[in-house]
């Protein structure tokens, strides 16, 4: 079993991270947990690892067991639950995690161990935003309280949904549960934050793609940003999940390095369409070569885009926010590479 600690900051992004917490909500409670980071594929590099049945394979193995990782659960409310600043974990299909002493460390076969998990990754993704200036020099982003459904739905697949006294991420099951993977955590996360920036977000085919583009960027800058690793696979999203509904040999729900090319790669879907717009970013992350600069202007440039705005129409507010950054020339560059601009 390894230790992983998400001190993921330089010293200069500790400074930024402790103003952020100067502004933010009082809960400083903080306990021990057990995770995956952000999953056994990616993390370990093994391509052949499937699901089991939720069995815990990885304890009573010298080398699978590395893919556990003791992490420290911060911005808890001190209840003894899961429950904090940005995530309040429910669960109806297993008992709830509770810290009784020896914090949250449970294995994958028990249920407790994907709402830690759930728990640590919206948590972490919340703090990565702040890190980048969210909530202190610049407006917070998604600075609320998220209810985290773990194992809700019964197919395998997860959602966000907000409405009246509902702002809600559920994780499904079937195959790899959907809460055993970090990055499909994040991604649905992604959805939330575009929501509290812009509501009603993707109302229509463009909108909605750049919103799935958004949560699969946003899934894997995190997973770096956290783990410090990217030797494995980077681009590619939820590897664990996806070895339960991909062939291999490299297992992927999507990558956001693909060559699509618009307009006559769109297929009319917005899953498929969205990886036109992550393409992009990951394109203007490489010309820029500073991840927290790229995702600084991503999310920026986010609250002037509209509900049903186009490829073309967000291209054009990404780069004007950009302008600010100096690094307007390498955002252009990459969305005409991609042909949302001529």
């Amino acid at each position: 079993m390894s230790r992983f600690t998400a001190t993921w900051m330089t010293a200069g992004l500790c400074a930024t991270m402790a103003a952020a917490a100067l502004a933010g909500p009082a809960s400083a409670a903080t306990a021990p947990g057990q995770v995956f980071a952000p999953n056994p594929v990616a993390d370990l590099g093994i391509q052949t690892l499937t699901d089991q049945k939720d069995a815990d394979f990885f304890s009573g193995d010298p080398f699978l067991s590395r893919a556990y990782h003791r992490v420290t659960l911060t911005n808890l409310d001190g209840s003894g639950t899961l429950t904090g600043d940005w995530v309040k974990v429910l669960s109806s299909t297993g008992k709830a995690a509770r810290n009784t002493g020896s914090g949250f460390i449970y294995t994958r076969d028990q249920d407790q161990f994907e709402q830690t998990m759930g728990y640590h990754w919206v948590t972490q993704a919340q703090r990565y935003i702040q890190s980048l200036g969210f909530g202190s020099t610049l407006p917070p982003v998604n600075k609320r309280q998220q209810l985290l459904r773990i194992d809700q739905f019964g197919g395998d697949n997860s959602f966000y949904r907000n409405g009246t006294k509902k702002l809600t991420i559920t994780l499904g099951k079937g195959g790899v549960d959907d809460a055993e993977d970090g990055e499909v955590i994040v991604h649905e996360y992604g959805h939330s934050v575009q929501d509290d920036q812009v509501p009603g977000f993707g109302s229509t085919l463009e909108a909605g793609s750049i919103g799935e583009a958004f949560g699969d960027y946003l899934a894997v800058t995190v997973s770096s940003a956290v783990t410090r690793d990217t030797s494995f696979q980077e681009p590619c999203v939820a590897d664990w999940d996806s070895t339960s509904y991909t062939p291999g040999p490299i297992h992927c729900l999507r990558r956001v390095d693909g060559t699509k090319h618009y307009p006559e790669d769109v297929e009319g879907e917005v899953h498929a369409d969205g990886e036109l717009w992550s393409a992009a970013l990951w394109r203007a992350r490489g010309l820029i070569r500073n991840s927290m600069l790229t995702d600084k202007v991503i999310i920026a440039a986010q609250f002037g885009f509209k509900p049903n705005t186009t490829f073309r129409a967000a291209a054009q507010q990404t780069i004007a926010t950009a302008e600010g950054y100096g690094v307007a020339s390498q955002f252009r560059q990459a969305f005409t590479e991609r042909g949302f601009l001529g």
